[in-house]
């Protein structure tokens, strides 16, 4: 029993560091990217809070080695800081995925990472983690 139960207080950390905390679902626009050429498939990233409070999300992205998140094929990694998500709130973010001339066919792992952050986006309480699947065809 905590000091603040005293006067009523509920622990909400302990309730979001038990559950999961979001639904995860993404896409991409076109389906698919072409092997060999310089191209970018628009990722829509889908992430709604299934916890009954609000908390503060960001997102962090990797892609692995022949794909990139910007034109000139350095950023292997983003990050996307969303804000506050109210319970059951939805919230949609678009990132564009680069292929380049190194990029062979085949099926390509990018991991999402979702975290719920208190204070700042520096303290992290619970994450949720996902991949998806790029073809290069």
């Amino acid at each position: 029993m905590g000091f603040f139960s005293l006067f009523g207080k509920k622990d909400v950390k302990s309730d979001i560091e038990k559950k999961v905390p979001y639904s995860i679902s993404s896409s991409f626009n076109p389906y698919r990217l072409r092997a060999n050429s310089r191209g970018a498939a628009s990722m829509a990233i889908q992430i709604k809070n299934l916890t009954s409070e609000p908390v503060m999300a960001s997102l962090v992205l990797e892609v692995p080695e022949r794909l990139s998140f910007d034109e000139t094929g350095i950023s292997r990694q983003k990050e996307v800081r969303l804000g506050m998500l109210g319970p059951n709130e939805e919230r949609e973010s678009l990132v564009d995925v680069f292929g380049s001339v190194s990029t062979d066919a085949g099926e390509y792992t990018i991991g999402i990472t979702a975290f719920v952050h208190y204070r700042d986006y520096a303290h992290v309480l619970n994450a949720a983690k996902k991949r998806t699947v790029l073809q290069v065809v």
